[in-house]
């Protein structure tokens, strides 16, 4: 079967669709980070565990009035290590959305680009984004660096002990976050073969 270039570029536009859309369900909701805690005196009836997003926790079902804003909270309260946790995070909720709204200028240049079928245009719609999926790639990097640092801090206060009867883990948010970056990559490389493709039927002679 001869794939055309038509069936790439179409290819292409699913795949950055999906990216943008996975990555902003992602984003909304709050199965980033997952703690289940269950303590031998805890009765059957008691749900304390909790899940995260990157902008607020849900405690047993219930989420807190305050929600995770590290730039306006108060730095004196935190020691050194907590600091550079609350830099991180900051780093974390500029990267990932910047990434998103990328992804959708992403796909008004892929639109014209496929359109127009310009080798340069599709070339460069092509490392547009694989710049959006570095960027993406940099936020989930270091989301996953900042929950093993929140862990060893917790842990460095409470003591192992403290620590026995949780179970921590990332949840599917993160998943939907990592399955974007696969395909912001494809639309990268689709584009790219696409690009090549049209360079390659542009220098094609034409017979009179």
């Amino acid at each position: 079967m001869k794939v055309t270039l038509g069936c790439l570029v179409v290819t292409a536009g699913i795949c950055g669709f999906l990216s943008f859309f996975l990555l902003a369900c992602s984003l909304g909701t709050e199965y980033w980070y997952i703690i289940e805690m269950n303590p031998v005196n805890a009765s059957d009836l008691e749900d304390i565990s909790s899940h995260s997003g990157l902008w607020s926790i849900n405690e047993g079902g219930i989420r807190p009035a305050d929600s995770i804003d590290s730039f306006t909270a108060d730095h004196s309260r935190y020691s050194e290590a907590e600091l550079r946790m609350l830099k991180m995070h900051s780093a974390i909720v500029v990267v990932l959305p910047l990434s998103l709204v990328l992804l959708l200028f992403g796909g008004i240049c892929g639109l014209v680009s496929s359109l127009a079928r310009s080798p340069v245009l599709l070339t460069g719609t092509a490392s547009y984004f694989f710049f959006c999926s570095l960027l993406t790639l940099c936020g989930v990097s270091l989301y996953i660096i900042y929950s093993y640092q929140a862990l060893a801090e917790t842990e460095r206060q409470v003591g192992q002990e403290g620590l026995a009867y949780i179970q921590t883990s990332f949840g599917w948010s993160l998943g939907l976050a990592w399955l974007s970056y696969g395909l912001e990559l494809l639309t990268g490389v689709l584009l790219l073969t696409a690009a090549r493709m049209a360079k390659l039927q542009h220098s094609r002679p034409t017979i009179a």
